[in-house]
């Protein structure tokens, strides 16, 4: 198969007609016809309808045109990117906040560093907002903690990271020691996401396997005042290590929990490969080189590669 026959389809289900298909392209009706023919011949399937009055797709030839345009989308990408020398585009990535805290400069430098001329757009939300921009086509990559996702997204798991219990100094309740077991954390009243996103998901997976309650008196989802509420000794709350290190400045107390499945896993999510730009796809290695590095230098707490 070759992009030229991928463009002479294109052109023929876009004009109706191999006539004028074949004068748009500037080729000859019966060179057209037999390229076609081809075609079809090495798919084992017929694309188009051929009748008196035109042409138009089958149901197969509908479903091969949406790839053939994103296949001649990304061709012509890369060719521009080759004349050009350098990498260029406009890429959208989404950050839940604790990751964010950790990831985004040095994703930022990393970018800047290996291919300064692509435009990257972050967007920093909880990661039940992110998975439904990413669903809506809104962007192209996501990190994303929950696992019931749109079949179609290429997934790719990055880390996992340990949860820790996050109070402030005197918080009423809280059992002494430096960790704690999920059982004596059952009783604490917490402030956490609700239901929606990922954190709380891992959480109540992680309480109702063990047969904990999980003791939630307050959802809220935004990370800035959701740990305000935390300093102003309102409720405890349950975060990953990125974010007791976000915070670690701000006075609260942390303490590491005793369980090693109570874990949050990122995963990087993004629209199929075929609908992804080449500066997409190459965002995508630079952020996971950059994940394993801040995971080999100790730089993203309590975290584990996968």
């Amino acid at each position: 198969m070759e992009l030229r026959q991928l463009r002479y389809f294109v052109k023929v289900v876009e004009m109706t007609s191999l006539g004028r298909a074949a004068l748009e392209l500037n080729v000859g009706t019966s060179a057209l016809s037999q390229q076609m023919s081809k075609l079809e011949d090495e798919l084992a399937t017929r694309l188009l309808n051929r009748t008196s009055t035109g042409v138009s797709p089958t149901a197969a030839g509908l479903a091969f045109l949406h790839h053939a345009q994103l296949t001649l989308r990304q061709a012509d990408a890369a060719v521009q990117a080759a004349q050009r020398g350098r990498m260029r585009g406009y890429v959208s990535v989404g950050l839940p906040p604790t990751t964010a805290s950790v990831l985004a400069l040095p994703l930022i430098e990393a970018m800047r560093a290996r291919y300064p001329d692509i435009q990257l757009h972050l967007v920093e939300m909880l990661s039940g907002y992110l998975a439904s921009q990413l669903s809506a086509r809104q962007l192209d990559l996501a990190v994303v903690f929950q696992a019931d996702i749109a079949r179609r997204w290429t997934m790719i798991a990055l880390l996992d990271e340990a949860v820790t219990l996050l109070h402030a100094p005197g918080f009423p309740g809280i059992p002494p020691g430096d960790t704690l077991s999920l059982a004596q954390i059952g009783d604490i009243p917490l402030v956490l996401p609700s239901s929606g996103h990922g954190l709380r998901a891992t959480l109540a997976n992680a309480f109702e396997a063990a047969g904990m309650p999980l003791n939630v008196v307050m959802e809220i989802d935004g990370l800035a005042t959701l740990m305000d509420v935390v300093r102003h000794g309102v409720a405890a709350t349950l975060q990953p290590g990125a974010a007791a290190a976000r915070f670690a400045g701000s006075g609260l107390c942390v303490v590491q929990i005793h369980e090693k499945h109570l874990m949050r896993r990122n995963t990087l999510a993004s629209l199929p490969d075929d609908e992804l730009s080449p500066a997409a796809l190459a965002v995508r290695v630079v952020i996971r080189d950059v994940v394993r590095v801040l995971v080999e230098k100790r730089e993203w707490p309590g975290a584990t590669l996968l």
